[in-house]
């Protein structure tokens, strides 16, 4: 067994394992949902924005359950969609998908729109399910979604749809271009978002269109994101397939190129590829973000 286990950035020592055995034998009458919830408030496990990491927590002990080192209240009731496979996908959606082909000066400007918690949500939902390759993904942990929407003759159509969430944990491109210690890379890689989703509408043929859209991100999220979860950004990345994409956009809006993933994927347990082989591209948002995400004054 190992002296460690972890799970999205939350470690528990063989300590730390005899302590949760106690917490658990000490409330008996507590559902898992709320065991989760009094065990992030007695150990302080918290986002930066003082919301509890439950979600996180009720992770890691079905994994310790799974792996027999405790043992959890059983299951109350069952949560509809709470399972992955089990939750409803996003409908299909009525839209006005006619030809939308002009230069960007001609479109009347845009309008970037959060979405995330507002009606508009099940809209951009609906959209990455039924026109990005990889379909809709629920996010864990610090996410935002946008809407992009025509603005003058064309207002009220959408053009685009982009989703942020939290970055990988490893990922020896950045890594090694941040040139973070592994101490440095642990307590700040929350400073970093990761480009999840990108999708033009199909029907949108505007040059430029999709490089202006990362101009106007890239100058926006970092204060977003600290209005939601009261801590800045220093750092954007996403993957490119090269097999599909050329980045053509991401270039064109001064993101770099800094290497290639392994292909192995965070579920590897036999050091093989097992997933296509990405490119790894980045922007700074900060001339300073190298000391920033090494370890420097916030």
């Amino acid at each position: 067994m190992p002296e460690t286990w972890r799970y999205r950035g939350q470690t528990i020592d063989r300590e730390q394992l005899g302590f949760l055995r106690e917490f658990i034998a000490a409330h008996p009458d507590s559902s898992r949902w709320k065991l989760s919830r009094q065990l992030c408030e007695t150990l302080g496990w918290k986002q930066s924005n003082g919301a509890l990491r439950d979600v996180v927590c009720r992770g890691l002990l079905l994994l310790l359950e799974r792996a027999g080192e405790i043992t959890l209240p059983p299951v109350r009731r069952q949560i509809p969609g709470q399972c992955r496979t089990a939750r409803a996908r996003p409908q299909p959606l009525l839209l006005d998908t006619s030809p939308l082909a002009m230069p960007l000066s001609e479109l009347g400007g845009i309008e970037i729109q959060p979405v995330r918690r507002t009606a508009d949500e099940p809209l951009f939902n609906g959209l990455m399910e039924q026109y990005h390759y990889l379909g809709y993904e629920q996010p864990v942990g610090e996410h935002l979604k946008y809407l992009v929407w025509a603005r003058g003759a064309l207002e009220g159509r959408p053009v685009a749809a982009l989703a942020w969430s939290s970055a990988p944990r490893h990922l020896g491109a950045r890594d090694r271009y941040i040139g973070w210690t592994p101490a440095a890379r642990r307590q700040n890689v929350h400073l970093i978002a990761y480009n999840t989703r990108f999708l033009i509408l199909p029907w949108v043929q505007v040059p430029h269109l999709a490089s202006h859209i990362l101009g106007r991100m890239a100058a926006r999220l970092s204060a977003d994101w600290e209005a939601q979860y009261a801590h800045p950004l220093y750092l954007l990345e996403t993957f490119v397939d090269p097999q599909r994409f050329r980045g053509t956009c991401y270039l064109a809006a001064n993101w770099k190129v800094l290497g290639e993933t392994t292909g192995r994927g965070k579920a590897d347990l036999r050091h093989r590829p097992n997933r296509s082989i990405k490119q790894v591209l980045a922007l700074p948002l900060h001339r300073r973000f190298r000391e920033r995400l090494s370890g420097g004054s916030q």
